[in-house]
């Protein structure tokens, strides 16, 4: 019984969690300890990760079957000022959201484009930059009953990005945002389009990462504990579509996800402790 218990103790982040919905993959690597973005290129067998604030400008190819790193690619002409999430056109083209933006205070929001990932020789290139703001922030930042203008979701989608607030403010009521912003070189202002709520604990209803199917159109917006999925949508009203509420029942610190293929998503959430630092697998209906 000893043995057991300190054997229980020593790998608590997979022998002794309750992993819910999910199917624990892999243990990620340390450079990974802060995960914020995950995508599954459409012509490669890795899934491409990056790490937020404070990390390297690099982003890694990680083996899901063998846990190892089998790629990296530093971005020469970026900065990681807060990575939040990636997103792909379904064609090789990988995007990299710099826009974290805890306090609603930063003016220097920025996407990265970085064409053919996968064939890229070595492990260094550059990117293309789209700079933004938000047509409806007029103060940096506002004051804290406000706060919801903090991104850490986005998708590609038919030619344009699409941004998911993540609801900072300090009478949270479960609302994100969706702004619409041309997917090319150059400085715009993202248009605000729609909004949805997603629930009103502060502590799980937080949008984290957003990913699309870019053959189906299905929608999905992670929270610490659920997925919420959108399909039968018109262009792209996506909160006019129908709506599946997926509780993961296992919370943790998940800021990342992105679609396997049309029944699978993969999920990745942040280290803390012996918890989490993990790539998961949720089936999901078709």
């Amino acid at each position: 019984m000893k043995k057991f218990l300190l054997f229980c103790f020593i790998g608590i982040s997979i022998s002794c969690q309750d992993f819910g919905k999910l199917k624990i993959l892999a243990s990620l690597p340390i450079a990974l300890d802060e995960v914020s973005g995950m995508e599954h290129l459409a012509n490669s067998d890795l899934v491409w990760m990056v790490a937020d604030a404070g990390n390297a400008r690099t982003v890694f190819g990680i083996d899901p079957s063998t846990e190892a790193v089998k790629k990296t690619i530093t971005i020469d002409n970026a900065k990681n000022r807060d990575w939040e999430d990636l997103a792909d056109d379904g064609k090789g083209t990988l995007y990299i959201g710099d826009f974290g933006n805890n306090n609603n205070a930063r003016k220097d929001l920025v996407i990265y484009t970085i064409p053919n990932l996968v064939s890229i020789e070595g492990d260094r290139t550059t990117a293309t930059k789209t700079s933004f703001s938000l047509e409806d922030q007029t103060e940096f930042p506002p004051k804290k009953r406000e706060r919801n203008f903090d991104i850490e979701a986005f998708i590609y989608f038919k030619e344009h990005f699409y941004l998911f607030t993540r609801n900072r403010s300090s009478k949270f009521d479960g609302t994100t945002k969706l702004y619409k912003l041309p997917a090319r070189a150059g400085t715009f202002e993202a248009e605000y389009i729609d909004s949805f709520k997603t629930c009103k604990d502060p502590s799980d209803c937080d949008v984290t990462s957003a990913a699309i199917d870019h053959e189906n159109g299905t929608l999905a917006l992670l929270t610490y504990n659920k997925v919420f999925l959108f399909r039968n949508y018109t262009g792209d009203r996506f909160f006019e579509g129908t709506v599946e509420e997926i509780k993961l029942g296992h919370k943790s610190q998940k800021e990342s996800v992105s679609f396997k293929d049309a029944t699978t998503l993969y999920i990745a959430d942040e280290r803390n402790g012996y918890v989490g630092g993990n790539l998961y697998e949720l089936s999901i209906k078709n």
